[in-house]
């Protein structure tokens, strides 16, 4: 029963992550695509001004601008890149973070406090919305493509998802430091307690990790950059939102429909050990 009830909860996660991922693709796609637009612009005008000087030395030595445009060439055109590679990567994304999510509200549910399926789905989106993006943003805000030193972008990479991994980690660390304080200090109180301790490590992170001096390069347009920020933070707020809304109902529905024949509820999923 333990596993079954897991297993459709899981199904269930990740087609609430595919609708999520609708809805913010279409973000992604009205708010993002303009800034994303607007850096690549920034770009080809920064390019163009410095392959100016060279052009004019490359007309003495034969064809070697044009053979450099050809080598330069997309492999993948922009309007594919913003339309159907844009919805693929929004849409995986959306599934196998609702997948995900999915789990942690299986383990959530009924046993950090008393809510029902819908107020825990609520409670894991924000969490999942907070641990995994908004907290790695604040130390490692969002660039738009081509605006920082390409030699340092798998360090980049690896500083982001190491500050994901630490804010998971933190987070989980303090749920546990909240139920442990509970019944010394109350629900109220541990949390708080649990809440600072939260926030005193991951300023310690953000203290020790060290920044990203290169992620946007020097000149580069701050309304440019502002609104591809909003935009990511747009995105990421309408993915875990949808996905808490739509997931909290079918969630809700699949525990009614597996009540037990005197009509009391399955509140919650519970540990093989305890099912016998």
């Amino acid at each position: 029963m333990y596993a079954s009830t897991v297993r459709g909860l899981l199904v269930r996660g990740m087609l609430a992550g595919l609708i999520a991922g609708l809805f913010a693709f279409a973000v992604a796609y009205v708010v993002g695509e303009p800034p994303v637009r607007g850096s690549i612009a920034v770009e080809e005008a920064a390019a163009a001004k410095d392959a100016a000087p060279a052009a004019g030395h490359a007309g003495h030595g034969g064809d070697t601008a044009s053979g450099e445009a050809a080598e330069e060439e997309e492999l993948v055109s922009r309007p594919v890149q913003s339309t159907f590679g844009l919805a693929t990567g929004v849409l995986v994304y959306g599934v196998a973070l609702g997948g995900i999510a999915s789990l942690a509200f299986s383990f959530a549910l009924g046993r950090v406090g008393g809510f029902s399926a819908r107020a825990t789905a609520a409670l894991t989106g924000a969490g999942a919305f907070a641990l995994v993006y908004l907290v790695p943003f604040l130390k490692y805000p969002a660039t738009p493509p081509a605006v920082g030193n390409p030699d340092t972008i798998g360090q980049r990479t690896t500083l982001f998802f190491l500050m994901i991994l630490l804010s998971v980690l933190l987070g989980v660390g303090a749920i546990i430091l909240g139920r442990r304080l509970a019944p010394r200090l109350g629900n109220w109180n541990a949390t708080l307690a649990a809440a600072g301790g939260f926030i005193v490590a991951t300023a310690l992170a953000f203290a020790v990790l060290p920044d990203n001096s290169d992620a946007v390069q020097p000149g580069f347009p701050a309304a440019l950059l502002w609104e591809f920020r909003v935009a990511s933070l747009a995105v990421q707020l309408v993915l875990w939102a949808v996905f808490a809304i739509v997931f909290g109902v079918l969630a809700q529905k699949l525990l009614a429909a597996r009540a037990d024949p005197a009509g009391t509820e399955t509140a919650a999923p519970q540990p093989a050990s305890a099912l016998g």
